[in-house]
Order: structure tokens, then C-alpha cells, then sequence
């Protein structure tokens, strides 16, 4: 089946195989967008343009380009930073991890941090501790005064407006959907509590198997274009239409399904008790009190809505920013921007027992809340996540935080897992056990 754009915008926010099937085999350095010549001359030639009204610039290897240019394919919404100057970010690079070694999951041979970079199709990799950078670099498309599309990740933002407003008590997790959106009641999320939306243990009768033509995640795609429906067309438009038409299966609570519409109706939820939608939230709550050194902008559907589940682009520097707010417990640069019990609730953890149902092996003994993964490991690390190999990983007890962008050719985590996990456990390993300089 022939990826549309529509699909394009619902990618970005789950484990999907669509792009699986255009697998190329080029290594990282082969597929690298410069070395490729995409997009270059005025103008490009014909066999090196991505653009509209093409639909196959989100499949490999033309993703490596197309994941630092969202905004020129398709309607964005800035994530303000604001008008004050940017927070510095002291260096103390550490030379010493590109050598640190690891044996990936279910491999005997050893492998290096820095060739896991390119086993990883990495575009930008930021390593955070005890608030210094010690490692930074940029490949493919990504250069440090640029910004590249977060995917999922942006549900853990997502999750995180959501913690705060229950924390201040302007949300509450026990209520049903209903009771604050009337307009899901006679949909699958009108019986299912904020917090079952929010850790995503809701019942719904959806499926998003891209190998299947019939799945509703197309249904959803053809809602969530931005672009001009065809004129025989009869379906929802936009995010809230479309989730007025999703159904129940099952009792809600039982177990974990990860389910994009779950954020895009968090989101919704959010806008509807707050007055303004996730992008203006972003913005107000957490990336003008930041220091960030660059607006972030969103994806839109065709009325304007931000694609909670997974619209995001931004830069590396910015999300370690996030990371460090989170790390310290919302305080960052002598300020509280929320309440500690916001990232508390966060890294207890959801329902383990719900979560190991949906059987996700480099995740074993994890669990899901608030839109973020808990690890439960021995450092007590959890992270946003998204497909193609996006991460902001929070280790609390090496004090580190890692900022991952890339374009693994294939979407599944669970495909860069073997090698991202145990590498992100030995520069852990390495930075706790450090000494730290006199």
C-alpha cells in the first residue's frame, strides 16, 4: 500500500512499520541527506526534490532529511520561547565515552559508543551530567541551530501539562472524559478516567497495523490531514471529530495499549479546562521559563489543532534543557516551574501488570505513566520516546540525561532497543562512577 501523507502525520507518534517495508539496507553514512544531495540547488533536480504534493518524503531514505524540515511539508504552530535571552549551558566535554564499550542485547560482540552512533542512524546526541554538557554532536541533517521532528516524545510533554494541572489542582485524574468533554460521551472515551487516558490503560476499539489497509489508524490519517479533503469525501475532519467516532472494546483499566488517539483526546482534554491547546501550554508553561535557545513549532490539522500525540519539532539543546527540568524535580536555572510531586508521580510508575500485557521484550518489568516509560532498572531511569529512535533518557542516579535524535530507517523501538539500552547503561555506569574534578 502506498504511503500517503496523511500516514506521514500520524508516524511521527507510534511504533509503526510502515516505513519497515522501504528498508534500503544503506548504512548511516550512505544514507546521510548531504551525502545525498537532497534538496540541494536552486533548484534541486528532479530525482533529489521532497516536497508536496509527493507522499513517500517520510519513507528511508529520504526521512533523514525530511525529520529537520517538517515545517516545509506541512501547516506548523510555533512553541514560543519568548523574548528573554537564552540560559547558558556549561561545557566540560568528555572525550573519554566515544571509546566506553557495551555488548548490545543478545550479541556477544562488543561494540563502542561512538560505533553505536552510526548503528543508530543518529542525527544529534547531547549528553547531560550533573548540568554540564560532556558530549554533544551532530550528523545528517541536524546542525546545533536546527531543530528535528521529537515524534512521540511530544506525548510525554503532553503527559507532563497533564501532571502539572493535577498537581494544581485544575485537573482531575479520577473523572471521566465525559464529564469534561460531553462530546466523547457516546465514544469508547467518554467511561475512561483522565488518568486511564493519561497512562493509556483506556479500552478503544482501534487498531494502528499499518499493514493492514483497513485499519482505523487510516481512518485517523484521512481525519488528521491538514491538507483539503477530496470532494467525495465523507469522514471526520480533524483530531476531535475523529475521536468522537472511536469505540469501547473491552473494560478500561486492565491493561496498557499504545494508542495515539489517547494523547490527541488528553490533549483536547487539556485545551478544553485550560482555554488554550497544548502548543500555547508548551510555550507558556514550559518553554519560555526555560532558557531555550529556539521556538518549537507543531504540526496542525486543518483547523488548526496541534498533533499532541506526536507533533513536535525542536532542538537537541532544548529537549536537554526538559530533560534537566526533569531530572531536578521541575527546578531549572534557580526557578520551580511545578511542583516536585509532578515528576514524583511520574517515576513511580504506572500498573506493571498492565503493561507487561502488551508484551514489549526490551522493556521488561517497565511500565507506562503520564505518557512517559519507567524503566524500573536499578538507576531508576524513564523517557520519552518516539519512533525512529528518539529519546530523552533521565538516569537519576548518574545524574545524566541523554538527548537522542535520529532516523533509524525502520520506526520500531524495539529494533534499536538491543543497542540504545545497554549503550545508554554504560555511559550511566561510567559518568556515576566518575571522579569529580577538585
Amino acid at each position: 500500500m502506498k504511503v500517503t501523507l496523511v500516514l506521514i502525520i500520524l508516524m511521527f507518534s507510534h511504533f509503526s512499520g510502515a516505513s519497515d517495508r522501504a528498508f534500503s539496507g544503506l548504512s548511516a553514512t550512505e544514507s546521510d541527506p548531504k551525502k545525498m544531495d537532497w534538496m540541494v540547488g536552486f533548484p534541486p533536480s528532479s530525482n533529489k526534490l521532497i516536497m508536496q504534493p509527493e507522499s513517500d518524503f517520510f519513507s528511508f531514505p529520504k526521512l533523514r532529511w525530511t525529520v529537520c524540515h517538517i515545517r516545509q511539508l506541512m501547516p506548523t504552530k510555533q512553541v514560543s520561547r519568548g523574548i528573554g535571552a537564552p540560559s547558558s549551558l556549561n561545557y566540560d566535554i568528555d572525550k573519554n565515552i566515544d571509546s566506553l564499550t557495551f555488548k548490545p542485547l543478545g550479541s556477544e560482540h562488543e561494540m563502542t559508543w561512538n560505533e553505536s552512533l552510526l548503528a543508530n542512524y543518529t542525527d544529534g546526541i547531547l549528553i547531560l551530567h550533573k548540568g554540564q554538557i560532556v558530549y554533544e554532536k551532530y550528523f545528517g541533517c541536524l546542525e546545533e541551530n536546527g531543530k528535528h521532528a521529537a515524534m512521540s516524545m511530544t506525548k510525554s510533554l503532553t503527559g507532563l501539562i497533564a501532571e502539572i494541572l493535577v498537581a494544581e489542582g485544575k485537573l482531575d485524574e479520577g473523572a471521566t472524559a465525559s464529564s469534561i468533554i460531553p462530546e466523547l460521551s457516546d465514544s469508547g472515551f467518554g467511561s475512561a478516567t483522565v488518568r486511564q487516558i493519561m497512562d493509556m490503560t483506556s479500552a478503544l476499539d482501534y487498531s494502528e497495523d499499518y499493514s493492514d489497509p483497513q485499519a482505523d489508524i487510516w481512518l485517523y490519517s484521512k481525519a488528521a490531514s491538514p491538507l483539503p479533503k477530496p470532494a467525495d469525501y465523507r469522514g471526520p475532519n480533524g483530531y476531535i471529530e475523529y475521536l468522537q467516532t472511536v469505540k469501547k472494546e473491552g473494560s478500561h483499566g486492565e491493561a496498557f495499549g499504545y494508542k495515539t488517539i489517547n494523547t490527541d483526546a488528553l490533549g483536547w482534554i487539556i485545551a478544553r479546562v485550560t482555554g488554550k491547546d497544548v502548543a500555547q501550554l508548551f510555550s507558556e508553561r514550559i518553554w519560555s521559563k526555560i532558557g531555550a535557545e529556539q521556538d518549537g513549532y507543531m504540526t496542525v490539522d486543518a483547523k488548526g489543532m496541534p498533533f499532541a500525540g506526536g507533533g513536535l519539532s525542536a532542538s537537541l539543546r532544548d529537549l536537554g534543557r526538559i530533560g534537566s527540568l526533569m531530572l531536578n524535580r521541575g527546578k531549572l536555572n534557580g526557578r520551580s516551574l511545578f511542583p516536585e510531586t509532578v515528576v514524583e508521580s511520574i517515576i513511580a510508575g504506572g500498573d506493571k501488570t498492565a503493561f507487561a500485557k502488551a508484551g514489549y521484550n526490551t522493556l521488561p518489568g517497565g511500565s507506562y505513566k503520564s505518557m512517559w516509560w519507567v524503566f524500573h532498572n536499578e538507576h531508576g531511569a524513564y523517557a520519552a520516546r518516539g519512533v525512529h529512535g528518539q529519546t530523552i533518557y533521565i538516569d537519576p542516579a548518574a545524574d545524566m540525561v541523554i538527548v537522542r535524535f535520529s532516523s533509524f530507517p525502520t520506526a520500531k523501538n524495539s529494533k534499536i532497543d538491543p543497542t540504545s539500552l545497554p549503550a545508554y547503561q554504560v555511559v550511566a555506569e561510567y559518568l556515576k562512577n566518575k571522579k569529580v574534578k577538585n
